[in-house]
């Protein structure tokens, strides 16, 4: 059966897909840009006419894949309630859930940023983004008499750090922290932030 033309944008992202998909299964290290073309049933030469290196293929696949996460976060942090819900939800959402493929990819994303310049660069921008925009919510809330907070952003680092170090623990060890321990913790954390009472976070 021939295969459907698609467009530019359309085989790009396809591309996109397809390399995070082998990320998850082999790891940044392993995969190849033959794992990519072959599972798309397409050549070498037409994934690096898209992606003129491996490494420009990675950077682009986890800033796909990270992309789509900020866009949800957006989303939860966009709803229209108070800004104590929507920063709860944007924690129990960061939690990892089932097989974890998300976190797995950020892993590999961070562990190979040590060696390649061009995902690093990409992880740093996307990491900055995540903390701006939890920190934007703790600004709104704060203006808002919700809570009081000085120092949004330096906010919005502590609990990052703790949700990246606790997520990974969990990814790379699975058992020893469950996913209610951990979203436990991070809720009492986020209180004491905000300087509010659990039970108030959790109404």
């Amino acid at each position: 059966m021939a295969r459907v033309r698609l467009s530019v944008a359309e085989r790009r992202e396809e591309l996109l897909r397809a390399a995070v998909e082998q990320i998850e299964v082999r790891g940044v290290s392993a995969v190849r840009i033959a794992d990519v073309a072959s599972v798309l049933g397409v050549s070498n030469a037409l994934v690096l006419y898209h992606f003129s290196s491996k490494e420009k293929l990675v950077a682009a696949a986890f800033a796909y894949a990270a992309e789509a996460d900020l866009a949800h976060l957006r989303r939860l942090l966009t709803r229209r309630t108070s800004a104590v819900r929507r920063l709860r939800a944007a924690v129990r959402w960061y939690a990892p859930t089932g097989q974890a493929k998300g976190w797995r990819l950020w892993i590999e994303g961070w562990a190979s940023s040590l060696r390649d310049p061009v995902l690093r660069e990409v992880a740093g921008d996307l990491d900055q983004q995540w903390k701006a925009e939890l920190a934007e919510v703790i600004e709104e809330g704060a203006a808002a008499g919700e809570f009081r907070c000085e120092d949004p952003m330096s906010v919005a680092w502590r609990l990052t750090a703790l949700l990246d170090g606790l997520a990974v623990q969990m990814t790379s060890y699975a058992g020893p922290l469950s996913r209610a321990t951990m979203l436990q913790w991070t809720e009492e954390a986020l209180a004491r932030e905000l300087g509010i009472d659990h039970e108030v976070l959790t109404a």
